[in-house]
């Protein structure tokens, strides 16, 4: 018996090449061109309009040496990737191992919890400023407090991370309980007929067959983590405390300093915390794999 092959004709093979090329042009366009091109100014001293003048590592020495807010913000964006990997995911999942087992009005409790992720991180911002606020806030005004949530240093950063939280709990939710749907109910089944109870059945048989989604959530979770910027700039600009990387690097490049070449340091620095994270995780999972 002969396979025939299809042969692809001339009109086949420049859909393909016009489809495949446009990709490619706009992926490099957007995404790895303004990469290279904020590598290449991290070296550079340029207000955007005179002329550019090489420095070399002198920005990366600025950073670490002679300019504060850094370190505060490399310290809140630390926290906040630990909060939402550690508090935030970890009660997603939980959430989604309760209404995956079909729960009564399941339905109604999923769409309220998903319904922050269809909100912006700055529209949560707006409503974490009618929650905290000392003037006008609601949690002040219930509890009879007149704790200054958003203006104390000492904890604006914790409510700002519960409130964006709120959203990724949502969003963690929906993916896991995704994966839960697609787990095959027979491995379930032979669990419980080996005696296996419910927490064992889960953390030793479903939970195993949610790698995919867990490297979904772990990527998820780091780049949620460390482009958080809508948030707390709408709460007070990203100062007083809630400085992050993402908001040096835009007070940076298009804030009234305009020291691009210095904003530029600190987008690489957040692209190479970032892809640490992801790389390292993802070589495991691939070398456990082979």
């Amino acid at each position: 018996m002969t396979v025939k092959t299809r042969r692809y004709s001339a009109r086949d093979v420049t859909i393909l090449v016009i489809g495949l090329g446009m990709a490619v042009i706009v992926n490099v366009g957007l995404i790895w061109g303004p990469t290279l091109a904020s590598a290449a100014l991290s070296g550079t001293d340029w207000n955007g309009i005179g002329p550019i003048e090489w420095v070399g590592g002198r920005n990366y020495h600025d950073l670490a040496t002679e300019y504060p807010p850094f370190w505060s913000a490399v310290r809140n964006n630390v926290l906040w990737l630990g909060f939402l990997g550690l508090v935030a995911t970890p009660f997603g999942l939980f959430c989604a191992v309760l209404l995956d087992r079909r729960l009564r009005l399941s339905r109604v409790y999923q769409s309220a919890l998903y319904l922050p992720v269809v909100l912006s991180l700055a529209v949560v911002g707006f409503i974490a400023q009618l929650v905290y606020s000392s003037d006008y806030g609601v949690l002040n005004a219930v509890t009879g407090l007149t704790v200054d949530w958003l203006g104390d240093r000492s904890i604006n950063i914790w409510v700002v991370m519960v409130a964006a939280g709120w959203r990724h709990v949502g969003y963690v939710m929906i993916i896991y309980l995704a994966g839960l749907k697609a787990v095959d109910p027979a491995l379930k089944e032979a669990a419980a007929i080996d005696g296996a109870n419910e927490s064992q059945t889960f953390f030793r048989v479903v939970f195993p067959t949610l790698r995919p989604v867990n490297v979904i959530v772990l990527v998820i979770t780091v780049i949620e983590a460390l482009r958080a910027f809508d948030i707390v700039y709408a709460i007070n600009k990203g100062r007083n405390g809630l400085e992050l990387l993402s908001v040096l690097v835009t007070e940076n490049i298009v804030g009234e300093a305009s020291r691009i070449g210095f904003g530029s340091a600190i987008a690489v620095i957040l692209l190479v915390i970032s892809l640490g994270f992801i790389v390292t995780y993802l070589s495991q999972l691939f070398k456990e794999e082979r």
